[in-house]
């Protein structure tokens, strides 16, 4: 079986736990996918007459899906990418502007759950339920790319099946540069910037499914992560001012992307400094901010914008 031939396809449940269906029309373009089991064993001990041990009772298993995905537009603007399903499954809202732009910001009611098809050069693996956490990587002169792990129910442990033909957005993504990068209204020079959901994903036990385990939540989340500044003159900007006086203050990629419907734009209005460690960067000193995203007035950590 080859890793090559294989393919996901992700749609929203409209009840928890009930099969979806996805179809080839809802395939989500990914690279570097990664199934494992989450599996409850529970161990027998007893004495008998040798050393050796009793054999283990399974309790009921979970399922978690990993895969990286390519940050770009659908190609129209008004219209969701293709990971919008994805960033829907991980506590975002969807908010679509008809023929302008589709927005995603957290939320923490009503949080969506997907039925996911894994196909793999001839079986199937289908989760139930399943809700993630994601984190975006933006990197100077690469395309942006969001990492998504899934914790679902698996529903059979597996099936053979034929690898569908799915049907793939073929936008390409555009490159992080060329854009106004500001940090606190600063346009300060970075090579990267990455950022995560920060999702705590809940997998409560319960003696009423067949799996022993009941609705996976996300119980909290703490938006976060880093990027690596150029070290600058005080006068210029005092980064650790900024962290010991506890200001909060704004980070916005800008536009990344020059035509209408795959550009993309992340926001996050609050943020906070934890710590700062001083690298190299070809012989140039940065100061690399670890940092966590606050939010203002409810919900509003952050923003991607699809324009």
């Amino acid at each position: 079986m080859l890793v090559r031939r294989e393919a996901i396809l992700a749609k929203i449940e409209s009840t928890y736990r009930a099969d979806a269906s996805p179809g080839v029309g809802d395939a989500v373009f990914v690279d570097n996918q990664s199934y494992d089991s989450e599996a409850r064993m529970n161990k027998r001990k007893g004495v008998k007459e040798t050393t050796a041990p009793f054999q283990s009772v399974f309790g009921g298993r979970l399922a978690t899906l990993s895969f990286d995905c390519e940050l770009k537009g659908s190609g129209a603007a008004g219209t969701a990418p293709e990971i919008g399903v994805l960033l829907r499954g991980c506590g975002m809202l969807e908010v679509v502007s008809a023929g302008v732009s589709v927005t995603y910001t957290p939320t923490s009611t009503n949080n969506e759950s997907l039925t996911i098809y894994y196909y793999q050069d001839g079986k199937l693996k289908v989760m139930l339920g399943a809700r993630g956490e994601a984190s975006f990587d933006a990197t100077a002169g690469m395309f942006g790319k969001v990492s998504f792990t899934f914790t679902g129910h698996p529903d059979n442990p597996e099936s053979d099946s034929a690898l569908p033909n799915p049907t793939y957005d073929s936008t390409v993504p555009p490159a992080f540069k060329n854009v106004s990068f500001t940090l606190d209204a600063y346009a300060a020079d970075i090579s990267s910037l990455k950022c995560s959901l920060g999702n705590q994903i809940a997998k409560p036990d319960s003696v009423k499914t067949a799996n022993g385990y009941g609705e996976i939540r996300i119980a909290e989340r703490e938006v976060g992560g880093t990027v690596d500044p150029e070290a600058v003159l005080v006068a210029t900007k005092d980064f650790y001012n900024i962290w010991e006086s506890g200001t909060n203050f704004a980070i916005d990629t800008g536009v990344v992307g020059s035509t209408a419907g795959n550009r993309w734009q992340i926001q996050m209005p609050a943020v906070s400094v934890e710590g700062i460690s001083e690298n190299d960067r070809e012989g140039v000193r940065t100061n690399e901010l670890n940092y966590i995203a606050n939010e203002v007035s409810g919900d509003d950590e952050m923003s991607i914008v699809f324009t």
